[in-house]
C-alpha cells in the first residue's frame, strides 16, 4: 500500500496528466483528420470512378495490412531520408492519420453498402441528382449504421497511441514509464492508473456514440 501512496504523489499524477494530455492530443488530431480523409477516400471507392476507385483500393488495402509500428517508423525515421522532417508529434499524427484513414475508409463503403440501394433509386426517382441524394439520403442512415464501428475504431487509436513511444512521442506511457523507471516499486500503481485512465477516456467515448446513436434514431 505504501508504494501506491508513494507512487500517486502529486507530482507523478502531474507527470502523469501531462502525458494523458499528449495523448489526447495526438488523438483528437488524429480522429479530426482521419475521420474527414477516411470518408473520403471511401466515398471514392464507393462510387467506382475508372482507374482512380481501383488505384486508391489497392493502396487502402497494402496500409490496412501493415503493422503501425512500420507506419510509425517510417513518418519518424523514414521521411527524414527524403527531405521531409518532422517533430515527434507531428510524425504520430500523420501515422495514425494514414493508418486510420484506411480502416474508416473500408467502415464508410461498407456503411454505404449496407443501406438499401432503394434509397437512392426513390431520391433519383423524385427527381434529385447523384450528389443530392447521396449526400442528403444515403449517406445520413449509412453514418448511423457506421457508429459503432467507427468509435470502435477511434477508441483503438487513441490506445494505438501508446505505440508512439518507440520514437519517443511524451503520452502517457511513455510518462509512465519514466516514473516506474525510477523506482521499480511503482510498477504495478502505474499499470493500476494507466488502465484507468485509459478505461475512463475510452468509455467516454463509447458513452458519447451511444448518446449519439439515440438521438439520430429518434
Amino acid at each position: 500500500m505504501q508504494n501506491f501512496i508513494e507512487a500517486y504523489s502529486w507530482l507523478n499524477m502531474r507527470y502523469l496528466l501531462e502525458g494523458l494530455g499528449v495523448t489526447l492530443e495526438a488523438s483528437l488530431l488524429s480522429i479530426a483528420f482521419s475521420f474527414v480523409i477516411g470518408s473520403f477516400l471511401g466515398l471514392i471507392r464507393y462510387t467506382r470512378i475508372p482507374y482512380v476507385s481501383k488505384i486508391i483500393g489497392f493502396i487502402i488495402d497494402i496500409i490496412r495490412n501493415l503493422p503501425l509500428m512500420l507506419i510509425l517508423f517510417f513518418t519518424y525515421f523514414g521521411l527524414p531520408q527524403m527531405g521531409v522532417r518532422l517533430g515527434v508529434i507531428t510524425s504520430s499524427v500523420v501515422a495514425l492519420t494514414i493508418f486510420e484513414s484506411a480502416m474508416l475508409a473500408e467502415i464508410v463503403r461498407s456503411g454505404i453498402l449496407a443501406v438499401d440501394s432503394g434509397q437512392m433509386e426513390a431520391a433519383r426517382a423524385n427527381g434529385m441528382t447523384y450528389h443530392q441524394a447521396m449526400f442528403r439520403i444515403v449517406l445520413p442512415q449509412a453514418f448511423k449504421k457506421m457508429i459503432p464501428a467507427i468509435v470502435s475504431q477511434f477508441i483503438s487509436l487513441i490506445k494505438d497511441t501508446s505505440l508512439a513511444t518507440i520514437i519517443l512521442l511524451p503520452e502517457l506511457l511513455y510518462h509512465a514509464q519514466v516514473i516506474y523507471g525510477q523506482n521499480v516499486n511503482y510498477l504495478v500503481p502505474m499499470f493500476v492508473m494507466l488502465t484507468l485512465m485509459y478505461f475512463i477516456v475510452c468509455y467516454a467515448l463509447s458513452w458519447v456514440s451511444r448518446i449519439l446513436d439515440r438521438r439520430m434514431g429518434a
